[in-house]
């Protein structure tokens, strides 16, 4: 499945706002103690990451997040398949 870049920023970007609002963190918050600019961290959460998210900053946010980096970027077949209509 060819799949555009966009859309699957937008799906990890999604899952790092609910994994941040599951730990009761703002943007402030996550990305002081992923040292990241919390801008930077409102433009990942929003897909708008200049289609290029680092694995580095991928792996400062899931530490601050205490949790292991590959949940971002593991997806379930439903998600998948929304996928298909977001071409």
């Amino acid at each position: 499945m060819k799949l555009k870049r966009d859309v699957v920023f937008r799906y990890v970007g999604a899952k790092i706002q609910y994994y941040r609002n599951l730990a009761d963190m703002t943007q402030e918050d996550l990305a002081k103690v992923s040292n990241i600019s919390q801008s930077a961290l409102g433009r990942i959460e929003r897909g708008k990451y200049n289609n290029n998210i680092s694995l580095s900053v991928l792996m400062d946010i899931a530490n601050g997040l205490e949790m292991d980096f590959t949940l971002l970027l593991t997806f379930s077949e439903d998600e998948k398949k929304q996928w298909k209509d977001e071409r």
